[in-house]
């Protein structure tokens, strides 16, 4: 009923987006200039990438050349976020997509744009204690088929009307994640792909308030959703349930930032 119960809400805010976003340009540049500088930042924090404060606008937003790898990730993701909110409709969603993202936020490495070479796990790390398994992603022998058919399922999905498109995106990432086709950088890809997906279904949120953000400020909620439904998905037995109310819940509260920061049209009497 959670989950049922965001949707509408969401649906709701979307009825009225048209209305929110045709605010003054003004308004609208700020919450754009303030949500990139955030998403830009809070993707890469959640890596452990940071530059400092004084660097972020100057690379965000005033094309600042890049001093070193940190600065030139930290642009990467800039310019791969760029390049989603300006045509997503250019972008499908396909292996060659998924490349092209992690080739500009990765582009400092060697496998920039690779599908991963060599296995991979996901370990946690606690203080005191000796880093654990929590998950252990599909083989990289496996990875290319695997990717190709979830971009194949995700668009058949949608084309066949068998789910509501935010209920298909949070399938789509929630796979993704536990594919973990690349070597490194799989989160930040999956960030991208989120709003992406977001755009192209007609969400404009991810282009005023940062998505990234609210993700960061969830980080504990993040993992503990994402750990409880990645179980038995190697047997197909895993429940998404917890991933699609994390998710959703993402969603709502961006809508509700949006709708706050530029205000309701219906309190306006608009």
């Amino acid at each position: 009923m959670g989950c049922v119960l965001l949707l509408n809400d969401i649906a709701e805010f979307k009825g009225k987006q048209d209305t929110l976003v045709g605010a003054s340009p003004e308004a609208l540049q700020t919450l754009r200039d303030t949500s990139t500088i955030q998403s830009v930042e809070s993707s890469n924090r959640i890596e452990g990438v940071t530059v400092p404060q004084h660097r972020l606008r100057p690379l965000v937003l005033e094309n600042a050349r890049p001093k070193d790898r940190t600065e030139h990730e930290v642009l990467g993701y800039r310019l791969a976020f760029d390049e989603i909110c300006a045509d997503p409709s250019a972008l499908p969603v396909n292996p060659a997509t998924l490349k092209r993202l992690h080739a500009l936020c990765q582009s400092t490495s060697g496998d920039a744009g690779e599908f991963k070479r060599i296995d991979n796990e996901i370990v946690s790390i606690a203080p005191g204690q000796p880093p654990s398994i929590r998950f252990r992603c599909l083989a990289a022998s496996e990875t290319p088929e695997a990717i190709e058919e979830l971009c194949l399922l995700y668009r058949f999905t949608l084309e066949q009307d068998n789910a509501p498109p935010l209920v298909a995106i949070a399938a789509l990432v929630l796979d993704f994640l536990c594919i973990h086709p690349f070597r490194d950088g799989n989160g930040r890809v999956s960030r991208l792909l989120t709003l992406l997906a977001l755009l192209q279904h007609g969400y404009q949120i991810g282009r005023y308030i940062s998505l990234e953000r609210l993700v960061e400020e969830s980080h504990e909620s993040y993992y503990d959703c994402l750990q409880q439904s990645s179980r038995k998905w190697h047997e197909a037995e895993h429940d998404p349930t917890p991933w699609f109310s994390f998710f959703f819940a993402i969603v709502r509260r961006a809508c509700s930032e949006l709708e706050k920061s530029l205000g309701d049209p219906a309190k306006n009497g608009s």
